[in-house]
């Protein structure tokens, strides 16, 4: 995914396409004394609206990183939240809850996944 700001995403178990845009990403500890990173997205669909908080553990994120040789940047951190926030509205799970925090094995997952879409980006662009 190129853009994590701004995207379409769905559809979701009722057949409705969301529009998502990112809100803000920033550490939890200074807004509710959390050790994570929590991402911020707006979601519509016909008429509706609501928002979703993804949190993701510090720890494991800087595990993953460390382990997989990336940076732990703004923009890796949102695409990890991204691919959980496709998860919860392709699979309606979660939904309910406005503040979702992921474990270490979904933070590893996902960013194996996205280091696997990254290599094969770059596969065909050779």
């Amino acid at each position: 995914m190129q853009n994590f700001r701004d995207f379409a995403c769905g559809p979701d178990p009722f057949g409705r396409m969301w529009q998502v845009q990112l809100k803000w990403l920033q550490t939890a500890i200074s807004i509710r004394h959390s050790d994570t990173v929590d991402v911020k997205f707006v979601l519509r669909s016909e008429g509706e609206a609501s928002q979703k908080t993804i949190a993701l553990p510090h720890l494991a994120l800087r595990q993953t990183a460390e382990r997989l040789g990336v940076t732990m940047s703004d923009a890796w951190c949102a695409r990890l939240a991204v691919a959980h926030l496709r998860f919860l509205i392709e699979s309606g799970e979660d939904m309910d809850k406005d503040l979702v925090t992921l474990d270490a094995a979904q933070v590893t997952g996902y960013a194996e996944d996205l280091g696997r879409s990254a290599s094969a980006r770059q596969h065909v662009a050779h």
